[in-house]
């Protein structure tokens, strides 16, 4: 099987073969717009019936019009049913998330002397709602459901609604529902898809209206949410899942090739590549990894076999370590793991990653579950400008300013120069003599 796994010289390729590496499933959506526009169209006219029926078409789940939403029933459930050591799995990442982005609250207000009697700032305040969407259709998700809720909690957005594709026996996942609890949200609707794209944008007669959506998804979920970005919020770019593994040559080519399958095995529309100078690192993870396929089931098998013999996935051999992380910054992937044993020698010089975890033991499995950073970030080469979700995308900034009666004169002639020139009549009127009259009249 190992010459399923596509090995690519990167010196030896052309310009345009390189720009094909870079390509992910995303960036092709123009056949599936036509569809979701029809789908949009349903949830606007027809609600909650539009949501059941695409539930029961796309997710073969027995979902009803009038019970969109998970009940305490459903929570309650949940908490009986899922095993002792996952609920303690997530209570401890839940603990470490929380830790995370708590640490990373703005100040609530902050004010500069800018000049003599002058002063500017910023307050921080939540911004009103935000759904977040956690997929499905390859698995379930918890971890997704904590690292999007915990920052909204935290930055203490007043509504928070979750929406989840339902799975075959119409329900929430369990581990979902524990997760919302832990995080503190009891909100969520079964409804996933580019359904639940449009649910969030014109709100149902069951689900609200929100101003926000954030969350990864399938290219359904992506499309949707370009369409309906006048709309809401639509957050950072988050599409299928991708990877590079960066390895030098004191890496370990067994363990880059362990650590290649992470996310190829999230499905075939992943993106996952080994970037290494060194050769011997790559033959040594293009043989192991079909020993570490015995282990796994045949869809997960599937899943990566197919990212790792098509066009979004391999073995990248480069002629030197320069090479190769150029590579990389011009890929800017979502996860970059590098595997060195001085692994800080390189991060100087990775511009364009969304996440980076440095070293052997600092796996892209405890990144996605619980390390504490999150886990939600920019796909599609988008890491070029985005960055991870934070508190910061629950949180907006308004400006602050405030003149003192003494420091008011010297900025009231610069500006009244500047808005002479601009032609802004009433702008100069406003820091005139006209003003000084004013309030010296109600002085006097």
């Amino acid at each position: 099987m190992t010459d399923s796994i596509r090995l690519i010289e990167l010196a030896a390729i052309t310009s345009h073969e390189r720009a094909a590496l870079m390509r992910r499933t995303e960036a092709d959506l123009d056949d599936l717009m036509p569809k979701v526009d029809s789908i949009i169209a349903a949830v606007r006219e027809e609600g909650d019936a539009a949501l059941a029926r695409f539930a029961q078409l796309f997710d073969r789940a027995p979902v009803e019009a009038h019970a969109l939403k998970a009940t305490e029933a459903d929570f309650e459930r949940a908490q009986h049913s899922l095993a002792p050591d996952v609920k303690a799995a997530i209570d401890y990442a839940v603990e470490n998330i929380r830790t995370f982005h708590r640490a990373q609250l703005p100040e609530s207000m902050w004010l500069k002397e800018i000049r003599p009697g002058a002063y500017a700032g910023e307050v921080a305040r939540p911004i009103p709602s935000v759904a977040c969407y956690v997929p499905r259709g390859k698995g379930a998700f918890p971890s997704v459901t904590m690292m999007t809720t915990i920052p909204a909690v935290v930055a203490g957005v007043p509504r928070i609604i979750v929406l989840t594709p339902p799975g075959p026996d119409g329900r929430v996942d369990d581990a979902t529902l524990v997760a919302c609890a832990a995080a503190g949200v009891r909100e969520v609707y079964m409804v996933g898809g580019a359904q639940a794209v449009a649910a969030a944008a014109y709100g149902t007669a069951t689900i609200p209206r929100v101003d926000k959506i954030i969350g990864p998804g399938s290219p359904w979920v992506v499309a949707a949410k370009r369409r309906l970005s006048h709309r809401l919020d639509t957050g950072l770019p988050a599409g299928p899942s991708e990877a590079l593994i960066l390895a030098d040559g004191t890496a370990n080519g067994a363990l880059a090739g362990l650590d290649l399958l992470i996310e190829a095995e999230h499905g075939p529309d992943s993106s996952a590549y080994l970037v290494t100078d060194s050769r011997e690192v790559a033959e040594a993870a293009i043989a192991a990894i079909p020993g570490y396929w015995q282990t796994m089931g045949d869809q997960r098998v599937d899943f990566s076999r197919t990212v790792l013999s098509g066009p979004r996935g391999g073995v990248v051999l480069a002629p030197d370590l320069d090479a190769a992380i150029a590579f990389v910054n011009d890929y800017a992937p979502e996860h970059l793991s590098i595997l060195s044993d001085t692994p800080f020698d390189h991060l100087g010089r990775i511009d364009n990653a969304a996440e980076i975890l440095l070293g052997h033991h600092s796996v892209l499995t405890l990144g996605n579950f619980l390390l504490g950073p999150n886990c939600v970030l920019p796909t599609g080469g988008h890491a070029r400008t985005w960055s991870p979700l934070s508190v910061h995308d629950f949180m907006k900034r308004c400006s602050i300013g405030y003149v003192t009666g003494p420091g008011y004169a010297e900025l009231a002639r610069h500006a009244r120069v500047l808005a002479t020139y601009e032609g802004f009549e009433a702008h100069a009127n406003a820091v005139s003599p006209t003003r000084d009259r004013i309030l010296n009249g109600r002085a006097s």
